[in-house]
């Protein structure tokens, strides 16, 4: 069956009269898979519910449950119009929430929380389906746990996923509209887990990959990427193309309608990617598939809450052997580096991930002088950019000139130069990117 994915966000299915829309975007005669995220602001109060009881404070919890439960029963009485529909949409509310007010009464874990989590998702997709039924329009609900799997690395496990999500399909002949959930999913173990935030496009990504589909559309409530962040510069435009080079650069270095993880499988099937805006439908987006684009800048991006690790020692200079030692501490505590520069005595990196910086610390101290500087960001230049091609460093350099910066990473790929800055100044660095290499007049 060639099935297209189409993904919507939580603004997408954020109220009753958000949910009508998204009818219209998904009932045509293309066989699809719609996969949605949980409501707007559910993940973030299922969060909150979880570490009241985490800390145990069930009054806390209590209170907040009750505040999201009326939230949903308030949107069941807009969608809704039949009272058969009614009393179904306000029965999956109380079930859901009876559930969350269980672990209330007893020992609460982290397993625990992330079955908790899994509520919004389960939600949504239901309330979506009841309204298809309502409006006599035949869809068929597939449950993701029964088949969107991690493996122990918490990877997802493709061959698991082809095979369960097949057969699920394999039972409902005929049908053209399925709706799943995004995000969750269960671990080796079998137990209730997660794709981690941003992990409905990382669904729809994979489920597009396991199908071979003609494509995966990522529908939000932007017009696709644009060359540079709209929320700190003035004037920006839509890209209409990117590679999977570029666009995972944008992606990892803080992009936001992109989750990161959502490129790799539809890359490595040739799987376009489509960014859709759910307020424009007729908006062209921006496309994401294997072409070549022409030399030149395309966008910019930044990535806050960077921490930059200096390492120096005096036994690395002629040492080899010496960079071993100091990535197998970060391996040994799963902590990923984003960027390095090195000279003769010393190494800096970044990292995103702090949870385990002082247990690092601690071991990098042991061979070496270690100085860290926290409240950084990564400023990541993306486009076309050919080793053998005079110029596109000296254009980023020549517009930063006057912003002091930590660190520079260029050569690495012919996709992206990025750049350290302590985050003062990263809304003037943005700027500046605007204006010298998009032409854009800023007001600095």
């Amino acid at each position: 069956m060639n099935l297209l994915i189409m993904k919507f966000g939580g603004t997408s299915v954020g109220s009753a009269e958000r949910i009508k829309n998204l009818k219209k975007l998904v009932v045509d005669e293309r066989p699809k898979i719609v996969v949605l995220s949980a409501m707007s602001g559910t993940t973030n109060a299922l969060v909150e519910i979880s570490d009241y009881l985490i800390k145990n404070n069930k009054e806390g919890a209590i209170t907040k449950i009750e505040e999201l439960e009326n939230k949903y029963r308030k949107t069941v009485e807009e969608l809704f119009e039949k009272k058969e529909f009614k009393e179904k949409g306000h029965e999956l509310v109380r079930q859901h929430f009876d559930f969350i007010r269980s672990f209330t009464t007893d020992m609460f874990t982290v397993h625990e929380e992330k079955i908790i989590l899994a509520q919004g998702e389960l939600l949504s997709t239901t309330l979506f389906h009841y309204h298809l039924n309502e409006c006599q329009i035949p869809s068929v609900l597939l449950p993701a746990l029964h088949f969107m799997r991690i493996d122990e690395h918490h990877e997802p496990d493709f061959a698991y996923i082809e095979k369960h999500l097949k057969e699920e399909l394999s039972k409902h002949p005929g049908t053209k509209l399925f709706i799943t959930q995004g995000y969750i999913c269960r671990n080796a173990f079998g137990e209730i887990d997660n794709l981690k935030r941003g992990g409905s496009d990382y669904t729809a990504s994979i489920l597009g990959a396991v199908l071979k589909s003609p494509a995966v559309e990522i529908w939000t409530d932007i017009d696709g990427m644009h060359n540079n962040d709209p929320r700190f510069v003035s004037k920006t435009h839509p890209i209409h193309r990117l590679s999977f080079d570029e666009a995972a650069e944008l992606a990892y270095f803080g992009a936001k309608i992109l989750h990161p993880t959502c490129i790799l499988p539809a890359r490595n099937k040739n799987i376009p990617v489509w960014l859709k805006n759910t307020m424009q439908p007729e908006a062209h987006g921006t496309l994401i598939s294997q072409f070549e684009p022409e030399d030149g800048f395309r966008a910019v991006a930044a990535k806050d809450n960077i921490t930059a690790i200096s390492i120096k020692s005096g036994r690395m200079l002629l040492a080899y052997g010496f960079l071993r030692a100091v990535f197998e501490i970060f391996e040994r505590h799963k902590t990923p580096i984003d960027m390095i520069t090195t000279s003769e005595v010393a190494v800096s990196l970044t990292i995103d991930d702090t949870s385990r910086l002082n247990e690092i610390q601690k071991e990098l101290s042991e061979i070496a002088t270690v100085e860290v500087d926290h409240d950084q960001s990564i400023i990541c230049i993306v486009g076309k950019l050919p080793r053998n091609h005079a110029g596109y460093a000296a254009k980023v350099m020549n517009a930063l000139k006057d912003i002091p910066l930590r660190m520079v990473s260029y050569g690495g790929s012919e996709n992206n130069i990025s750049v350290l800055l302590h985050s003062q100044y990263k809304v003037k660095a943005l700027k500046l990117l605007n204006k010298h290499l998009f032409g854009y007049d800023e007001e600095i």
